[in-house]
């Protein structure tokens, strides 16, 4: 007869802890009929792993009133069986804790010193500095070409000799497949920066940065875009306090950027991002601006094309290495750069996401890591399709212990109660900075996942994942185990 511990072990895949107490074979075979049933209800009620979880996390989740079936919650010390497994076999959806997946096989597959580029041709003859013909740009999914980056590079051009063009400038974004994603399709707000469509040449994540100082009703852009005007009709009033969510928002019109809504002239100064541009008119308007800027001219207009096959490269620039794009995914949860990263690890040409889930589903499969569960859509996790279990996330977070570059992963996680999307909890309590954790949140969904250093030496990977309505309130029960865990998890 098997006793209570091996059947634990069968449904849960954890060695149970001392709580959790075995009856002799003989004892277990005199149980009355209604012994038995109780322990058969108690076997598959999802509370039975209560227990595993420290008192404080438990109520704080009473208290949030989130139910045990909507959490799922893996701990375990390094190279170690798990020490607390509360349905982390569930298939959930991860939010942002997805990013480790992406960050953590793009390390692997493309390496830490992989860098992007992004080349110029001139399509046509140069003499005295000016292009009879076309300049094309060619991307090649750089997540981040800030907008340093490109006057800089554009500036460089000028050194190369280009002075003047005669023809049109050409965006080739041939490199990513045509998506056709719709930026409203998430959260039905295209305008919010966080929804940026990938493209093969993203140029400073697509955004407008806006600058507002309420007092005196002055609003300004960044980055400038040429031939498109700041128009701000925002109705200022005398109301004593701020209210905490802003209620003005930002809406193309022709080639006006607009401005709408009613804000107390009380409110500090702020900034928000919007992206309100497609693609190319957003990297046109920012080329005429720079390129101006650094004394070149332009007569053509902006064309969509391809880089031309019998000219060689006129100039190329290279992104910062991909160990240092990654703290910008994760630290700060960057979503578009997460999914310029998903798309850059397809084998296919032109990229595509069906491509980019295979090539990590085979780089699992080559480190003998299956997770059938695992649903990929943009590798952000900002979806509502995406799954993972807890269980699997830990496994990422253990292989990556043992990756000889495992320290680039690490180092791109927030650190608890320091900086990052963890910048703001633990500000007063002990385990402030003992730990790098990434967090996720959408509606419906709150998670972090990491690593936590005790105490006592101890070594932890934790997961911990809310599905449920409420979840935006288990904030406490998440930093309490984190807690306990730096205390020493005893």
């Amino acid at each position: 007869m098997m006793n209570l511990k091996n059947i634990l072990h069968r449904r849960s895949g954890f060695i149970p802890t001392c709580r959790v107490k075995t009856r002799p074979t003989n004892s277990f075979v005199s149980m009355t009929k209604r012994g038995i049933s109780i322990f058969v209800l108690l076997l598959l009620s999802p509370t039975l792993f209560a227990a595993d979880l420290p008192d404080t996390v438990i109520a704080a989740l009473k208290r949030a009133r989130i139910p045990l079936s909507n959490v799922a919650v893996e701990v375990r010390e390094l190279n170690q069986p798990a020490l607390i497994s509360v349905n982390a076999q569930q298939s959930m959806n991860p939010a942002s804790t997805m990013k480790l997946l992406t960050t953590l096989s793009g390390l692997e597959i493309l390496g830490p010193a992989y860098r992007w580029k992004t080349e110029a041709y001139l399509d046509g003859k140069l003499e005295n500095g000016v292009l009879q013909g076309n300049l094309v740009f060619k991307g090649y999914g750089n997540p981040k070409l800030t907008i340093e980056q490109f006057w800089l590079w554009l500036h460089e051009l000028r050194a190369r000799g280009l002075r003047e063009i005669r023809g049109d400038v050409v965006l080739d974004q041939s490199f990513f497949a045509n998506l056709k994603d719709d930026p409203a399709e998430f959260d039905d707000d295209p305008s919010r920066a966080y929804n940026v469509t990938p493209n093969a040449l993203l140029i400073n994540f697509n955004a407008l940065r806006l600058r507002l100082i309420p007092s005196t009703g002055v609003a300004w852009l960044e980055p400038n875009l040429a031939n498109y005007t700041l128009v701000n009709n925002i109705r200022f009033t005398h109301q004593p306090t701020c209210p905490q969510k802003s209620n003005y928002q930002a809406r193309l019109d022709g080639h006006n950027i607009v401005l709408e809504g009613k804000l107390s002239s009380n409110c500090d100064e702020s900034e928000k991002y919007f992206s309100l541009l497609s693609h190319d008119d957003y990297f046109y308007a920012i080329f005429q601006t720079l390129w101006q800027e650094v004394g070149g001219t332009l007569h053509g207009k902006l064309r969509l094309g391809t880089a031309p096959a019998n000219q060689p490269v006129f100039a190329t620039h290279f992104s910062p290495p991909l160990s240092e794009a990654i703290r910008d995914i994760n630290k700060f949860s960057n979503n578009t750069m997460a999914r310029q990263l998903f798309l850059s690890l397809s084998t296919s040409t032109p990229a595509s996401i069906e491509s980019s889930t295979a090539a990590i589903q085979q780089w699992l499969a080559s480190q003998h890591l299956s997770f059938p569960e695992l649903v990929l859509e943009n590798g952000a996790g900002l979806s509502r399709k995406e799954r993972i279990s807890a269980q699997h996330l830990a496994d990422l977070l253990q292989y990556n212990a043992t990756s000889p570059i495992s320290a680039e992963l690490v180092a791109s996680l927030p650190i608890l109660g320091i900086d990052g999307t963890m910048k703001k909890r633990f500000q007063d309590r002990d385990g402030r900075g003992h730990a790098h954790l990434k967090t996720g949140s959408l509606t419906g969904v709150k998670s972090i996942a990491g690593y936590v250093s005790g105490k006592n030496g101890k070594q932890w990977i934790v997961v911990f994942i809310v599905n449920h309505s409420r979840s935006a309130y288990s904030a406490a029960a998440q930093d309490a185990l984190v807690e306990w865990l730096e205390q020493g998890g005893e």
